[in-house]
Order: structure tokens, then sequence, then C-alpha cells
């Protein structure tokens, strides 16, 4: 069963909605008046507008190109010494030894983000 990687949507004014974990439910009224919300994180992809609603879905599954993947996958992180406000980055912008160090620090990481993690480092050395 393929897996999320990003759970996001995109409205007719342009503004991207992305539901991060399974109950970081994230609602906006759009320019055109329409509420628009997200819901499910990396578990499900709740969505709860009209279907004659335009919107642009921005899902990505483990199942996806690897170039894609990198793209859309973030983690999140406290800076290298751990002291910063935590902020997300995504795959394509970790440097290599953060990728390293989450392989080796973090074996509670979701598969699908390990998996991918390991895949970004063999990408990595065919460039």
């Amino acid at each position: 069963m393929r897996k999320l990687i990003r759970n996001a949507m995109v409205t007719p004014d342009g503004t991207w909605l992305q539901s991060r974990h399974r109950h970081d439910y994230v609602e906006y009224t759009d320019a055109n008046g329409m509420v628009y919300m997200v819901d499910g994180g990396l578990d499900y992809a709740r969505r709860s507008i009209n279907d004659s609603a335009p919107h642009t879905d921005k899902c990505v599954y483990d199942d996806s190109p690897h170039e894609e993947q990198r793209e859309a996958a973030t983690w999140g992180t406290y800076g290298k010494n751990g002291d910063e406000p935590r902020s997300c980055i995504t795959i394509a912008n970790m440097d290599k030894a953060h990728i390293e160090a989450v392989l080796e620090s973090e074996p509670q990481a979701r598969d699908s983000f390990r998996n991918l993690m390991m895949a970004e480092l063999e990408y990595r050395k065919s460039l």
C-alpha cells in the first residue's frame, strides 16, 4: 500500500495548504469565497471541498519518482546544534551528514522516509 510523503493542495488564489500530522487540520477561505481544508497528515488525505471547487492536488506518495519525492518530503530540524527554532527542510536540501545522522539516530522514523533518505544518498552518488 502506498504511503503519503506530502499531503497538500493549492487553492485557486495560489495558497498552499499542507497537513503535516494526523490531526493537523488546516483550513483557508480562498479569494473566491470558498472554504478549503486539508487534514490527515501523512496517515490519510482528507479534503472538504465542493466537487465543483477548483483546486490542485499536491499529494506525493512513496511510489512517485524519486526526483518528486525528494523535493516534497520534509524533515523537522532544530539546526545543527539543536538550538534553533524548529523548521522543516526538504530531503533534497539536507546535507549528506544530516541524512546519515537521521538514519543512525532515528530508528523510529517512518519506513517510507528512511527508504527515501537511503535512496537520496544513492541518488547523490550518481550525480
